[in-house]
């Protein structure tokens, strides 16, 4: 994945690439690289189990680095935001929108929200590009005033290094190839925006079809700010599978498909999630819990869009 995602960039890079053709051609490709480097690499990494070696998952999680975003602060976000309070309006960073999008019932309603399982889709496309231009900017001041960056000096020390790895991903994934194709710059910034829009979706509904859907629960705190639900019950209440019996499609997406599965056991290396949702599945029927899970993955965006709509009618609450 981290291949797919360089070739092409040093391929425009060293002034290869001569027509319009080519160019989308490699910008498309690298996409697809960056998203495999998003869902399948970085992803486990960061999580502890691309290996049971911690410098191995250190130096393989750095692979986040290199598409423009900062480890430190996905880790917050993803790891402990977003796999601690699922789906927890106010905790949960991930259904954590501006205020045109509404991921959750409890989120304050507006009139433009009738419409956004039509223009969702559009702004899911722009993820990748407000991850890799403004995001850690935005988040880094936060995380610090919710007590994250406890060392000196930690908050600014992880902006300065922001500051780097966007210079260094802008220089070789535009700034270059601006100087070296024979192109017009209007057509390389096109396909360049094209390949996040692309990338940026993909990843936006490969998670969001895990959680925003009609099955999902979406809890609220108690007046003491306490869940009472047991966690691992939790996250099957909120999360929800698709496509368990599409291998390749697993494989490119990094095992996501098995969400319930990865939301229990986050340090298991996604290739084992499969055969662990066997177990998962039959212990759930056991007890009563909810399993949920969609046979395909067009049924999933599906539902997702239809979850989109009924959160666009005022009448919806928790």
């Amino acid at each position: 994945m981290i291949s797919l995602f360089f070739i092409p960039l040093i391929i425009m890079n060293v002034g290869l690439v001569t027509t319009p053709w080519m160019l989308f051609g490699m910008y498309m490709i690298s996409g697809l690289g960056m998203t495999g480097i998003g869902m399948g690499v970085m992803h486990d990494a960061l999580h502890g189990s691309y290996s049971n070696k911690n410098s191995i998952n250190k130096w393989i999680g750095y692979s986040i680095n290199l598409i423009g975003a900062n480890a430190a602060v996905w880790k917050i976000q993803h790891n402990v935001l977003h796999h601690t309070y699922t789906n927890i309006e106010g905790a949960d960073d991930d259904i954590n929108m501006p205020f045109f999008l509404r991921f959750s019932p409890n989120t304050k309603y507006h009139y433009v929200h009738k419409f956004q399982h039509i223009y969702v889709w559009f702004f899911y496309g722009f993820l990748t590009l407000i991850w890799v231009t403004v995001k850690d900017f935005v988040r880094i001041p936060r995380y610090k005033k919710m007590g994250f960056f406890t060392e000196k000096h930690e908050a600014k020390k992880q902006l300065f290094k922001t500051v780097l790895l966007k210079v260094m991903y802008y220089s070789y994934s535009l700034i270059i190839p601006l100087i070296v194709v024979p192109l017009a710059p209007w057509l390389i910034i096109v396909a360049f925006l094209a390949m996040h829009f692309m990338t940026g979706l993909f990843i936006s509904i490969v998670f969001q079809t895990a959680h925003v859907m009609p099955s999902s629960d979406f809890p609220m705190p108690d007046e003491e700010g306490m869940i009472h639900d047991d966690w691992s019950v939790h996250q099957l209440a909120t999360t929800s599978n698709y496509a368990p019996n599409s291998r390749l499609f697993s494989w490119f997406i990094g095992g996501l498909n098995y969400q319930v599965e990865h939301h229990l056991l986050p340090n298991v290396c996604h290739i084992h999630y499969k055969k662990l949702s066997v177990i998962v599945s039959d212990t759930a029927e056991k007890y009563g819990i909810p399993y949920h899970t969609k046979r395909t993955f067009v049924a999933a965006i599906l539902d997702h869009f239809r979850m989109m709509r009924s959160l666009g009618v005022k009448t919806v609450t928790a």
